[in-house]
């Protein structure tokens, strides 16, 4: 049995930097579990596509309850397979990622297809397909239903920093930053308020007892 998930996503940018952003998306403030990226090969077809094969490593926390099934140096980190197609004259881009790592436990296999939005020419539209399955006998639901939350989360993950290194290369003060700040002031004035009101209740506890 196989979980499938599908989804869309759109970039409010142009297919060219888009296609320019995703050689450029790593490091970011949202894909900090993305260690490595080696390219593998790559080549330019007869008909001007650009193939690429890359290995990502990144860190792949497995629940408790599964940690038992993985060898204690692999439960930390997995290694993806990334495949990737630019076709400039259809201007798509379509991408197959999937794990070596752990694959007899859970496999996940992604597609994504890039394209210039049929209603916004400056606009770029994602379909992202999921395939996760699992041959744990016994465990194959719960593992499949653990990777589809994973993977979901990770799907807002990788739009958000997406969006970051499009605003980033287009000069703009991406929202991630004005975001840490606001947390950085919020958890600054949390901080005072608390060492204010331990003064206060140390105080108050003084003359209780003068």
């Amino acid at each position: 049995m196989v979980k499938y998930f599908c989804c869309a996503g759109l970039l409010k940018n142009t297919w060219d930097q888009v296609c320019v952003a995703f050689w450029q998306r790593y490091p970011n403030p949202y894909s900090n579990h993305v260690l490595t990226e080696d390219i593998i090969f790559r080549e330019v077809t007869p008909t001007n596509c650009l193939i690429s094969r890359r290995l990502l490593t990144k860190t792949s926390r497995a629940p408790r309850w599964m940690e038992r099934y993985l060898p204690k140096h692999m439960a930390s980190s997995a290694y993806i397979i990334e495949d990737s197609i630019v076709d400039p004259q259809k201007r798509t881009m379509t991408t197959l990622t999937w794990n070596i790592s752990h694959a007899r436990l859970m496999s996940v296999e992604e597609r994504c297809h890039y394209r210039i939005n049929p209603e916004n020419g400056s606009w770029t539209e994602i379909k992202r397909e999921a395939w996760i399955s699992s041959n744990v006998y016994g465990l194959s639901r719960a593992i499949q239903e653990f990777g589809l939350a994973r993977f979901k989360t990770g799907v807002t993950k990788t739009m958000k920093g997406f969006e970051y290194v499009l605003a980033k290369m287009q000069g703009e003060t991406p929202s991630r930053t004005l975001a840490e700040t606001a947390t950085e002031r919020a958890r600054e004035t949390a901080l005072a308020a608390k060492e204010k009101a331990k003064d206060l209740a140390s105080h108050a506890q003084k003359k209780q007892y003068v």
